[in-house]
């Protein structure tokens, strides 16, 4: 299994979404398995033809995500992503509805927002 990352200078996504993108759907569908060692990030950059700070911004995201994991000098592994990815959208959605029903909204209402928002966000 390898890394396949593809960076679109002219599209409008930045640099490192692209990156991070690119690294998360290649984690959660399985193409990148867990435990898979990352290239460093000096690596990787070099690679891409990209600044270093530019990768390590995805990298730190892909981290935040649960995505990926750092051990340090030992590199950095793709995580076991789903189960924290499925808590991080469990936590965000009762958030957005405890809002929600501090600001009045039906059921039907929050759900018909959050649908919207869903929506705009898988269209692009």
């Amino acid at each position: 299994m390898t890394l396949r990352i593809v960076v679109d200078t002219n599209a409008g996504d930045a640099p490192f979404e692209q990156v991070r993108a690119q690294i998360s759907e290649q984690a959660r569908s399985g193409r990148l398995p867990v435990g898979y060692r990352l290239p460093t990030v000096r690596g990787l950059a070099e690679e891409l033809g990209l600044a270093a700070n530019t990768v390590a911004k995805a990298y730190r995201a892909l981290e935040g995500d649960g995505v990926i994991e750092t051990r340090g000098r030992n590199g950095t592994f793709v995580a076991a992503a789903g189960d924290a990815a499925e808590r991080a959208a469990a936590s965000a959605a009762q958030v957005f509805a405890e809002q929600a029903v501090r600001l009045g909204l039906s059921r039907s209402a929050a759900a018909a927002a959050a649908e919207h928002a869903i929506r705009a966000v898988y269209a692009k």
